[in-house]
């Protein structure tokens, strides 16, 4: 007897005609010890697992107020740098101001 795709499958007895189901496969067996074993490395992979995501959500936290920060420091560093440029600029000019005053000294003294 041929099978068609929605049928079970099933095994035909040669000499009955009957239809039996085939087997299922062998169930596994444990010892205690074998089951009280994976049981300890389950409890301790949803422990570390627990602990993961625990450090994953403080890091974020982390991130999240350091970005927050940085916005909050943004223009004031950069304020910081436009007025370090205009300090040196006016450097610049005290220094040819200077030397000016020491060249003009430098010519009189002759």
């Amino acid at each position: 007897m041929s099978q068609t795709f929605f049928e079970p499958e099933i095994a035909e007895q040669p000499r009955t005609g009957q239809h039996v189901l085939q087997s299922e496969p062998p169930a596994l067996t444990m010892s205690v010890d074998d089951f009280s074993a994976l049981e300890e490395r389950v409890v301790r992979a949803v422990e570390l697992v627990k602990r993961e995501r625990m450090g994953r959500l403080a890091a974020e936290e982390r991130a999240t107020r350091a970005e927050a920060q940085l916005a909050e420091q943004g223009p004031a560093a950069d304020q910081l740098k436009q007025e370090v440029r205009s300090l040196r600029a006016e450097r610049d000019q005290v220094r040819q101001r200077v030397e000016r005053l020491l060249t003009q000294l430098d010519a009189l003294e002759l």
